[in-house]
């Protein structure tokens, strides 16, 4: 699955020529799933924003990689945007963007939101989400 309509060419490219390991073929970075395409999405925009350079970005992946592998990942490219994900939810407390509590608690109010929505329906947060 490919959702590179909401992703900006030019970035994804600049991103792609920054991070070789990054999944592509002749258009540029595709994704499995839509969740992917959205971490994909949030890191081009956080790099643009200043939060991160691409070498920093590189670096800490072939970290998340690393343990990941060390703890049993068989590295067979499925898992690879669950390492962008670490990698992304790493920086951004690293850089004080936000803490390991604020992460928990939205990933929480997902996995609420996703198991009270109907399966192919898009999953929409509500406060209710975060009250449990």
């Amino acid at each position: 699955m490919s959702r590179r309509d909401a992703i900006d060419p030019a970035a994804a490219r600049r991103a792609a020529d920054a991070v070789p390991s990054i999944p592509c073929d002749a258009e540029g970075p595709v994704f499995r799933e839509p969740w992917e395409a959205q971490a994909f999405a949030m890191a081009l925009a956080l790099h643009e924003r200043g939060l991160f350079t691409w070498p920093e970005w590189a670096a800490t992946l072939s970290d998340e990689i690393k343990r990941a592998q060390a703890a049993g990942d068989p590295d067979t490219g499925e898992t690879y945007y669950r390492h962008w994900l670490n990698t992304l939810e790493r920086l951004v407390t690293e850089k004080g963007a936000t803490d390991a509590k604020t992460l928990s608690r939205y990933r929480d109010a997902w996995d609420h939101a996703a198991d009270r929505t109907p399966h192919g329906e898009p999953i929409e947060l509500t406060p209710e989400d975060f009250g449990r």
